[in-house]
């Protein structure tokens, strides 16, 4: 009760300050208001447009579709939202992705698959192949964060370069055996009900069970980020490194790990859309990281550093997917989708900017 009064009066003596101050000022206000959260009001209008002109948009099959495309994205983005914080980035994202993608389908080929890439490898099981493509991705990972930490090298350019040696470790690694730079795919059913079975279904719509391990991730990712030193020391450093090294922050290692906690949420989310698209090529994860970096800054991950929630990124993700789906359902063509993709990620770094120099 004393927690709401205050709140209350918090609230109203905002209201009495607002009152007083010259129209011009409100006016200000109010656009500043407006102009900070542009990004959520241009969405939601979106959204109701959408809507009106597909009702079907909001169907429980649409909606379900919506929350499992945002399961599927949401430990990629999560990733990236660390190196955010450390006011860097990672391009490198999207193919680590499809790197550990083709990596987990090509051990988990159904054994008398014509193609096999391993053909005398067998099955293996499942959890063995995801600690791989998790280490696979930590590697990526370690790769970048030693780069930028040791020899200070902007995130970009390290990231950059990584990206493209990946895709080459992609395009040969699809060479192997008979495959000659086909699609993996005849996947074992072991994989595919693991990642992709139904966890519950709602009538007849069924909801994947990767649903939930992308919400166990989340959970310990947010505990990571807020319970941890480690967590501590991230947003320290994203904030400013300088006096988080006179505070005795092993800069060095936080950097480092920030990357390869971020490269494990890759694998993971490789080992995800190994199954769940079933078909891996060397387009698998392409642009992945695009989306990832723009639910990032619609959630609030700042890119001047050490601001960031993982409430945000999650809220930034969903909301990225219900306009990607409300899209499709109005027939806009791929094409387009990635002009809107360029110009959300535009938008949310101007606006992101403008909340920087306001604060300064």
């Amino acid at each position: 009760m004393n927690t709401n009064a205050q709140q209350s009066r918090g609230l109203s003596g905002r209201l009495r300050e607002f009152k007083a101050l010259p129209h011009r000022d409100k006016v200000r206000r109010v656009g500043d208001t407006f102009f900070n959260n542009a990004m959520y009001i241009l969405i939601f209008i979106a959204i109701i447009f959408i809507t009106v002109r597909e009702p079907a948009f909001l169907s429980l099959s649409s909606i379900v579709n919506i929350i499992s495309l945002t399961a599927a994205k949401l430990p990629i983005a999560l990733g990236i939202g660390g190196c955010i914080v450390l006011s860097g980035t990672d391009i490198s994202a999207g193919r680590a992705v499809g790197l550990t993608a083709c990596i987990a389908a090509s051990l988990l080929q159904i054994a008398d698959y014509p193609n096999k890439i391993f053909p005398s490898l067998g099955v293996m099981p499942f959890w063995l192949v995801l600690l791989i493509v998790v280490g696979v991705g930590a590697l990526v990972g370690l790769v970048n964060g030693f780069f930028v930490a040791k020899f200070k090298l902007h995130p970009f350019i390290v990231t950059l370069s990584t990206q493209l040696i990946i895709f080459g470790a992609i395009l040969m690694y699809l060479m192997i055996g008979s495959n000659n730079g086909q699609a993996i795919s005849g996947l074992d059913s072991s994989y595919t009900e693991f990642v992709k079975g139904t966890l519950f279904s709602i009538g007849t719509v069924a909801v994947p069970k990767y649903v939930l391990y992308s919400l166990i991730i989340t959970v310990v990712m947010w505990i990571i980020w807020n319970k941890t030193k480690f967590g501590k020391n991230m947003f320290a450093v994203g904030s400013n490194e300088e006096a988080a090294n006179v505070s005795g922050v092993n800069v060095f290692r936080t950097i480092v790990l920030v990357f390869v906690l971020a490269g494990m949420m890759y694998g993971i989310t490789g080992f995800i859309e190994g199954a769940r698209i079933a078909s891996c090529s060397a387009n698998t994860g392409l642009n992945y990281e695009s989306d990832a970096i723009a639910a990032c800054v619609i959630g609030g991950v700042s890119f001047v550093g050490g601001t960031g929630k993982i409430s945000g990124i999650v809220i930034g993700v969903l909301l990225l997917q219900i306009i990607f789906a409300g899209l499709t359902f109005l027939s806009v063509s791929a094409n387009m989708l990635y002009i809107i993709k360029g110009l959300i990620i535009l938008v949310a770094c101007a606006i992101d900017m403008r909340k920087y120099l306001a604060r300064r």
